[in-house]
């Protein structure tokens, strides 16, 4: 399970966005990317933290057309703050052509 790796890279579908309404699909996309990351990496939805790219990808064909997939790299880093350590998930886009190279 990548709990425990540094980085991973996530090809996440959001195809199941097109059963709902169009007004507000990519604030949907946003959040189901969000909740993804969350259950794959044991860390609350709060402490996911999105890359403008990703967010300017979902957002470049309008709130109502989404791209279908969305590929992603996750790493996982470990920041203390006044209550403790706590685990924040950072989402940034993937270069796909540099990565299947």
């Amino acid at each position: 399970m990548p709990k425990e790796k540094d980085g991973v890279l996530y090809t996440i579908n959001l195809r199941r966005l097109y059963w709902g309404r169009r007004s507000n699909r990519a604030k949907r996309a946003i959040r189901l990317i969000r909740e993804f990351v969350a259950r794959h990496f044991g860390v609350e939805p709060e402490d996911v933290k999105i890359d403008n790219s990703v967010n300017n990808y979902i957002w470049s064909r309008s709130i109502h057309k989404p791209p279908h997939k969305v590929h992603v790299y996750v790493s996982v880093k470990k920041e203390s703050t006044e209550e403790g350590e706590k685990k924040v998930a950072y989402v940034t886009l993937a270069n796909v052509e540099e990565v299947e190279a």
